[in-house]
C-alpha cells in the first residue's frame, strides 16, 4: 500500500489560550476556505481558500501537518493540565478536512475539537467526526429555502450530518448564530430543538447573538457587506425553548 501523503493546509491565524471554543484552555486554529456565503459572516477574510494579499498584508499561510502539529504540541502540558486542547475553526475546517484529520491524529492524546457548519458530504463529515473528541456544529436555519437565501446553499447536507451526530457517540454541541429577523423566531428555534432532543451524545446548545462588529472587517477583506437583515435590531434570545425539552442552553 502506498504511504499516506500528508497534505499541506492554509491557516488564517492561531489564537492561543482561548476559553470559549471547547472545554478548558484551548488553542484555536482558524483555517482558510468556506463554501457558504453567510450574509452575517464575522470572518470574511477566511472565505477564500488560498493565501491572499489584502491591502498589502498577507492573509493565510501554507503550512505542513508536521509543522502545525509541532507548534501545537509545544503547549501540550499546559493545555492538558487545564482540561483543554486544540480547536479547529474557520472559515470551514471541512474545506480542508484531510489536513485537519491528520493534524488531529498527530497531536493526540490532546483533546481535539472542531467548529463546523457541517457543509460537506456525509462521508467526509463522518471521517472528520471520527477524528474528533468534540464537535460544535452550527445550525443556522431549519428551512432549506431560508437557509439558501442567507448562506447560498440549502441545509440538506447539514441536517443529514446533524442526524449523524444525533445517532453517533461523539460528544457534540449545537451552536445557533442568532441573526435578528432571520432565525431567532420561536418557530425556527423550536424546530431546531426538536431535531436534537434526546440525542445521547448532545452536550447542549450555545446561542451566539449577532456580532455587530463584523461589518467593519469587510473593507479590510476587499469585500462589500450586504446584509439581508436589520443589523441594528437585537436578536431574540430564548433559552427556555431548549431547556423545556431538557436541553442545556447557554448564551455566549
Amino acid at each position: 500500500m502506498e504511504p499516506r501523503i500528508a497534505p499541506s493546509g492554509v491557516v488564517l491565524e492561531i489564537e492561543e489560550f482561548a476559553v470559549h471554543d471547547g472545554p478548558g484552555m484551548r488553542i484555536v486554529v482558524f483555517l482558510k476556505g468556506c463554501p457558504l456565503r453567510c450574509t452575517w459572516c464575522q470572518n470574511p477574510e477566511s472565505i477564500a481558500l488560498g493565501p491572499q494579499t489584502l491591502f498589502g498584508k498577507a492573509v493565510g499561510v501554507v503550512t505542513s501537518v508536521d509543522n502545525l502539529a509541532a507548534r501545537l504540541k509545544r503547549h501540550e502540558v499546559v493545555l492538558q493540565q487545564s482540561g483543554g486542547g486544540v480547536t479547529f475553526s474557520g472559515g470551514e475546517p471541512l474545506a480542508q478536512a484531510e489536513f485537519v484529520i491528520q493534524v488531529s491524529q498527530a497531536v493526540k492524546p490532546m483533546h481535539v475539537a472542531v467548529e463546523t457548519s457541517g457543509q460537506a458530504t456525509p462521508g467526509v463529515f463522518r471521517q472528520l467526526v471520527d477524528a474528533m473528541d468534540l464537535v460544535m456544529l452550527d445550525v443556522k436555519h431549519t428551512d432549506p429555502n431560508v437557509h439558501k437565501q442567507f448562506t447560498g446553499h440549502d441545509n440538506r447536507r447539514i441536517l443529514a450530518n446533524l442526524h449523524q451526530l444525533c445517532e453517533g457517540s461523539t460528544p457534540f454541541i449545537v451552536r445557533v448564530p442568532l441573526i435578528p429577523g432571520v432565525n431567532d423566531d420561536a418557530g425556527n428555534l423550536s424546530r431546531t430543538a426538536d431535531l436534537i432532543a434526546g440525542a445521547p451524545s448532545l452536550l447542549g446548545v450555545e446561542l451566539l447573538p449577532y456580532n455587530t462588529m463584523a461589518p467593519a472587517k469587510y473593507p479590510r477583506a476587499g469585500l462589500i457587506f450586504r446584509p439581508d437583515f436589520d443589523t441594528e435590531q437585537s436578536p431574540c434570545v430564548d433559552t427556555g425553548i431548549f431547556e423545556r425539552r431538557g436541553i442545556r442552553c447557554a448564551v455566549l
